[in-house]
């Protein structure tokens, strides 16, 4: 008992604990009966769930189905055992169909390994060094239209398959995709069109009627109960890959080699942006259902860890599922227990039923991944965007349109610096300058020795510049420009500073040639009412070498009647 408690208070630690699975963490809490109730019916729906969805997700990526079911399998398990969040169920996702996609055409599996090896290692590495944190840097503009984009890539990589049309080449470019479907439009099969059109309709009902209804495994299973009594001529999974395998394969990695690593690294980055983003994000969403709190630097470790484990096992890249993960809070799902065994039901499901999942169709497949990019749209969000901010619509356009028509990457990285670029000029015009030759009331100080009705005339000869805002390196030169709009030079000069929250080093250097630019004039210069945190970085950045600090004053009035100038 006393090492039970040890080991608790070891894990509890301040430096510990942030990388404590909540697996552990609801173990250490006590585990009964009940909940383990609960976490068996939400882990096997769920699991049944996740089946159809992991074999189109591969499908869609351009490999066997198989490889979908080994991913949901393995990385299911590693991501709720290791994972940060309670609720969190990993497995493959629509997210990184185009994504996966296109690495397997240009470098085939093996380049998809070792992107995923790298992005895996990425992944963890930002978890150890408690990076976490930095998905809030990411703009909401810029992440509804990554995720918008990735929804209408998702729908039309499913085209050929979902009217039955036979393309002799596939592409992952959106316009060449959308040119070769029109190009084979006489090949259209009616019958496919029809299965893919019932099973999606079904879908979307099914859904608006009970979110709890498994709508996706009722369409399939019925889709494929149609093909086989009609013997329809469509194709189906055996029918273009074969039989699924009913057994896990043998833990290995295919030989591979430096330069493919060097060629597939900028891929790995994109893997590794888009599982910290699904995850954390989907981590987040559970949160703000259930009001408990994620550990973004042990789900980000557990990223890793399970694609890791995934791509040993012959899978593809994984990440939080953001539909399966409320599905099995729908189904009152209560610790990491519930993924756990969601991935056993998989595993259970591969070894029985993998000869009837060979057989169902593929436009089906084609309609569930269709479905899943309607979902995956973010409709409202765009439209509340569109409404807002100029800005931010532009953003989540511009990001949109790169992620649909030029890269994943190129469309996050341009969003970001869209961001910040909108960020700098709403600062820099946040910044004002003005010049005062009276203080009235309503700049008053009020320091309670003047009282609310003072008030202050100047003298001639002085005159007070004030600043509102922050002095950086956007607003670095108004200061170069005070001379300019005082009509007589003053023989005091007063820069109030009361509404300057921060200065970089951009500022202070500027500030430092303003006080040589005074000296030079004879100008008595004083900086009035610092906040602390300027005061910190001018001392800091060693200004007062070159300014005394007594010319630094706490009101107006101090300045005055100046002494003579230093």
């Amino acid at each position: 008992m006393k090492l039970f408690e040890n080991l608790k208070g070891f894990l509890s630690s301040p430096k510990i604990s942030p990388f404590v699975p909540k697996s552990v963490v609801c173990l250490m809490e006590g585990y009964s009966w009940k909940l383990f109730s609960h976490d068996l019916l939400a882990g096997i729906t769920v699991g049944v769930i996740a089946l159809p969805l992991a074999m189109a997700f591969a499908i869609a990526s351009g490999l066997g189905p198989e490889k979908g079911i080994y991913t949901a399998v393995i990385a299911g398990f590693l991501n709720s055992l290791f994972g940060g969040s309670r609720f969190l169920i990993g497995g493959p996702t629509g997210a990184y169909v185009v994504l996966i996609f296109g690495i397997v055409q240009k470098y085939g599996y093996e380049g998809l390994v070792c992107a995923t090896l790298e992005a895996a290692t990425l992944l963890f590495l930002l978890g150890f060094f408690k990076c976490g944190t930095l998905i809030k840097f990411i703009p909401y503009p810029v992440i509804v239209g990554f995720t918008s984009g990735i929804a209408i890539l998702l729908i039309s990589s499913q085209i050929n398959e979902f009217f039955g049309l036979h393309v002799p080449h596939a592409t992952a470019d959106f316009v060449d995709k959308m040119r070769l479907g029109f190009e084979h439009a006489s090949t259209a099969s009616l019958d496919a069109i029809l299965i893919a059109v019932f099973s999606l309709l079904f879908i979307l009902v099914a859904k608006k009627k009970s979110k709890k209804f498994p709508g996706v495994i009722v369409a399939l299973i019925l889709a494929t109960l149609v093909t086989l009594i009609f013997n329809l001529p469509v194709e189906t999974i055996f029918t273009k890959f074969g039989q699924i395998p009913s057994t896990l394969p043998t833990p290995s990695l295919p030989s591979l080699s430096f330069d493919l690593f060097r060629k597939t690294f900028p891929d790995a980055v994109g893997i590794a942006l888009l599982g910290a983003i699904e995850s954390l994000l989907c981590a987040v969403i559970a949160d703000s259902l259930t009001g408990t709190r994620h550990k973004s630097n042990c789900e980000l470790m557990a990223q890793g860890i399970s694609n890791f484990g995934s791509i040993i096992f012959g899978g593809i890249p994984s990440t939080g599922a953001i539909a399966r993960t409320t599905a099995s809070l729908q189904f009152q799902a209560k610790t990491p227990l519930a993924g756990i065994i969601h991935a056993l039901t998989l595993l259970l499901l591969m070894l029985v039923l993998a000869p009837y999942a060979s057989l169902i169709p593929l436009a089906a497949l084609a309609a569930v991944l269709v479905s899943v990019g309607i979902n995956m749209f973010e409709f409202e969000e765009m439209k509340d965007l569109v409404k807002g901010f100029r800005g931010d619509a532009l953003i989540m356009l511009a990001t949109l349109a790169i992620t649909v028509f030029v890269d994943l990457n190129a469309a996050v990285q341009t969003g970001v610096l869209l961001s910040i670029v909108l960020f700098l000029k709403k600062t820099t015009e946040s910044t004002r300058g003005k010049i005062y030759h009276a203080i009235e009331e309503e700049e008053a100080l009020g320091n309670g020795d003047l009282g609310g009705s003072w008030q202050m005339t100047l003298p001639p000869d002085t005159k007070v510049y004030e600043i509102e805002g922050p002095l950086f390196f956007g607003v670095s030169d108004m200061l170069s420009d005070v001379f300019r709009f005082l009509e007589t030079l003053p023989k005091t000069l007063i820069i109030r500073m009361r509404s300057v929250p921060f200065i970089d080093s951009t500022g202070i250097n500027a500030l430092e040639h303003f006080v040589e630019t005074c000296h030079a004039k004879k100008v008595n210069l004083y900086l009035c009412e610092l906040n602390d945190d300027v005061l910190a970085s001018l001392e800091k950045a060693e200004f007062f070498e070159h300014f005394p600090k007594e010319r630094v004053i706490q009101s107006i009035e101090m300045a005055v009647t100046p002494p003579p100038f230093v």
